[in-house]
């Protein structure tokens, strides 16, 4: 059987229900990198409320001012990073139509070419493993696998990802995902 940890980037990972109470209750993260010096992902379920436009002080383009911001994990909130809607190609970085950027100028340039629209988040902060950690946290059962897509990825209600993702797996995890918040209020 191949190792489900040596497959991770470009997947999704959601939280199985073990980690209630801490900062990854209830998300869904996709790898962007995951490789033997360990993992970086995105939260996709933790919309901001606010736009690029809203925090650059320098002026953007409406299309890139009215970019939203999510939490992408608790390291360096200060960091942004983007995921964008590129044409298909053959060698990706991480879907065939979804590209992982660091720079601000790079997505100027891109909205200054660009007469086409494309679907764009920015996020503050990552999360992130060191080597082994990851693959320990898959063996402990924290994380349900789930192939990653641009429609999940841009999924217009945030908010629900986590439940959504659950209830189309299915079985057991819609059980999970049909879960109250709080059971005891049940």
């Amino acid at each position: 059987m191949a190792d489900p940890q040596q497959a991770l980037q470009g997947k999704l990972i959601l939280d199985s229900g073990k980690l209630a109470g801490s900062y990854f209750e209830k998300t869904v993260i996709l790898i962007c990198r995951h490789d033997s010096s360990g993992s970086f992902g995105l939260v996709l379920n933790r919309p901001l409320k606010r736009t690029l436009g809203s925090v650059i002080s320098e002026p953007l383009v409406e299309g890139l001012a009215k970019t939203p911001i999510y939490t992408g994990g608790p390291v360096q909130p200060e960091a942004l990073s983007f995921l964008q809607e590129t044409e298909v190609r053959s060698e990706y970085d991480i879907l065939p139509q979804l590209t992982l950027g660091h720079s601000l100028e790079a997505l100027k340039e891109r909205f200054a070419l660009s007469a086409a629209e494309f679907r764009l988040h920015a996020y503050s902060g990552y999360s992130g493993w060191a080597a082994g950690q990851l693959a320990d946290e898959m063996k402990a059962g924290c994380w349900i696998v789930h192939p990653a897509s641009e429609s999940l990825v841009f999924h217009p209600h945030p908010d629900v990802l986590w439940r959504h993702i659950l209830r189309e797996k299915g079985g057991l995890h819609r059980l999970l995902g049909d879960c109250p918040d709080n059971p005891s209020l049940n």
